[in-house]
């Protein structure tokens, strides 16, 4: 990426971005879920946000405020890994420290979900995840998606429903929403 600049962290690389000069470029990082600083030159219009591993800040900017951003991108990164939804091959659901057995056919399903987390699945789709060999019924679905709804919740996961599209897997308020999505607005309001 040319002239592409890295701010080292403890566990990753947050790169800097001139803006708005290098908006494309922005654009391609973030569909690679590249942590992101934007550097705001002066007189320019800051961006809005577009999630939670990109912040900017104005330049010229002190050090030490470009690193605690730097710091701050990093730590949101770490603590969203770990909210990731795992199953694994006996049906067990792993997120963070906390797990939930599944039985079958809801271990089926959540895995279609698992699969694409964060992104709509059809209700044939997850019916044919759930039942290869045919569903009992138009009910059977909603029965087990209100039961895995009834399991997950516990762990912080949700399962929404997108109207005449199917149902979305999504944390339901994730630990590091919370805990970067309030300062950051804090922090945006006195900027």
């Amino acid at each position: 990426m040319g002239n592409t600049r890295y701010v080292r962290s403890q566990a990753m690389d947050v790169v800097l971005i001139r803006w708005p000069a290098e908006e494309p470029r922005r654009e391609a990082l973030r569909e690679a879920g590249v942590p992101r600083l934007l550097l705001v030159e002066s007189g320019a219009a800051p961006p809005g946000a577009v999630d939670e591993i990109e912040d900017w800040i104005r330049v010229p900017a002190d050090e030490v405020d470009l690193h605690a951003r730097v710091e701050n991108l990093d730590r949101r990164v770490r603590e969203r890994e770990q909210f990731e939804p795992a199953l694994d091959d006996d049906g067990v659901l792993r997120v963070g420290a906390g797990w939930v057995p599944l039985p079958p056919v809801e271990a089926r399903l959540t895995a279609a979900l698992v699969d694409r987390y964060g992104a709509v699945v059809s209700r044939d789709s997850l019916s044919r995840a759930g039942w290869p060999d045919g569903a009992p019924g138009r009910n059977a679905l909603d029965v087990h998606v209100l039961r895995l709804r009834r399991r997950l919740a516990p762990l912080g996961l949700a399962i929404r429903t997108v109207r005449s599209r199917g149902y979305l897997l999504e944390p339901n308020q994730p630990a590091w929403a919370a805990t970067s999505a309030a300062p950051a607005a804090a922090a945006a309001g006195s900027r």
